[in-house]
């Protein structure tokens, strides 16, 4: 074989440093980058790469799963063991349910569309049962496949312009909670079919709060997607923006509440660029937007509100890898109330990322044991909270070891 070829991975198999650049390289990062996200020297990831260095320890491997978003950690180790998978938690048992009714064909077959309103009326129930409910993944995929099918239903059956708008905007903010039972499945591409037909509904409907929303989630879907994939994700938190800011001086607290979602979306995307003045300019502008809702507003689908704001600092902090900023953020923030299971639980998540960046290992696990009380279904599908469990798994010290492996055993991970 030439040996300017690609190499065939299976009758050659790559090496941990190939797979390394490959995915590196896709990610659209430079070695600088990586290495000082890692804090190693640019030399250490040549020479990894070059396989001059093994494949590090497990602790360190982790870390560049992390950074590379790598979904299952053989695609960056090339063992063929059993599979970890780090950012796309397990299926659900109601996946297939929902994934029916998304992809199935809204024909009227004899039956009458509820009105909007009633779907309206059934939705707010759907988003109150998500946010008091700690299992609420099961109770989002049994309300689901119903609510999708009849608000399709209703835009089929519309016969009125008004009333069609209404049923879009009703569709739309359906599929946004679809979004939400779908993320992090191990069906990217539903989670995306998803996020196009709720845009569109939204764009049919002309409401700006459906609009708002949709952006909202397709700026994040573009943003997880990865870096190469960022100026997506800020085209559209700042095209919504700019569509919001004329009914903002009239706008109820649905229509600001999204408009400082979106905001603070910006400010995300410049943080996990890196961006440390940008990031912080966007939080104080949705911090104003805050402001100015009623005290006691709870935005159902971003759960932007005054509580929320302590929260979204630590993410900022964490997502620049601030050590010390992270922890005084979190420590700031737990003074607050966050009423939602599911948003207090990646809450937790987020202040242990913050412990661990600190080096404050055990706090970070106690903090992860805190997200499993509130919502045990977000910390299993949440790659960072992952990720954690498995390195303490490999940790010196015996007691840390014994409990990230009581955890990694409440996780699903051991079995995987």
């Amino acid at each position: 074989m030439p040996k300017d070829a690609t190499p065939d991975p299976y009758t050659e198999p790559l090496g941990f440093g190939q797979r390394m650049q490959i995915l590196r390289t896709r990610r659209g990062l430079s070695r600088p980058t990586v290495a000082g996200l890692l804090g190693m020297s640019p030399s250490w990831v040549k020479q990894v790469e070059r396989g001059e260095i093994g494949m590090p320890r497990l602790p360190v491997v982790l870390r560049i799963a992390e950074l590379l978003r790598v979904r299952d950690l053989s695609d960056l180790t090339g063992d063929q063991s059993p599979s970890v998978d780090l950012f796309i938690g397990p299926g659900h048992s109601r996946l297939p349910a929902v994934r029916e009714a998304i992809n199935a064909l809204a024909l009227d077959g004899g039956q009458e569309a509820p009105s909007a309103s009633h779907l309206a009326a059934r939705l707010a129930r759907a988003w109150a049962a998500r946010h008091r409910t700690a299992n609420h993944r099961e109770v989002l995929g049994e309300l689901l496949p119903g609510l999708i099918r009849d608000a399709q239903l209703a835009v089929r059956q519309s016969d009125r312009a008004a009333d069609r708008r209404a049923a879009q905007a009703v569709l739309s903010e359906t599929y946004s909670l679809a979004q939400f039972f779908v993320a992090y499945q191990p069906d990217s591409a539903l989670l995306w079919r998803i996020a196009e037909r709720g845009m569109v509904a939204a764009q049919e409907s002309e409401d700006p709060h459906a609009i708002g929303v949709a952006a909202w989630l397709a700026a994040q879907a573009h943003r997880d997607t990865g870096p190469a994939h960022f100026d997506a994700a800020d085209a559209m938190t700042r095209g919504a923006l700019a569509h919001l800011e004329r009914f903002l001086p009239e706008a109820d607290d649905r229509v600001r509440a999204i408009t400082g979602a979106l905001q603070f979306e910006a400010g995300y995307t410049a943080a996990r660029r890196g961006e440390a003045g940008t990031a912080w300019r966007w939080w104080d502008k949705a911090h104003k937007t805050a402001k100015k809702l009623d005290p006691g507003y709870y935005h159902p689908a971003t759960s932007f509100s005054h509580a929320i704001m302590g929260a979204h600092a630590v993410t900022v902090a964490v997502e620049l890898r601030a050590g010390g900023e992270s922890v005084r953020q979190a420590v700031a923030a737990d003074r607050t109330t966050i009423p939602s299971r599911p948003r207090l639980a990646r809450h937790r998540i987020e202040e242990a990322r913050a412990y661990h960046l600190d080096g404050q290992q055990e706090t970070a696990l106690a903090t992860l044991e805190r997200a499993h009380q509130a919502a045990p279904e977000t910390i299993r599908y949440n790659g960072y909270a992952r990720r954690i469990v498995l390195e303490e798994t490999e940790s010196k010290f015996p007691a840390r070891r014994q409990r990230a492996a009581a955890l990694a055993g409440q996780l699903g991970l051991l079995a995987a």
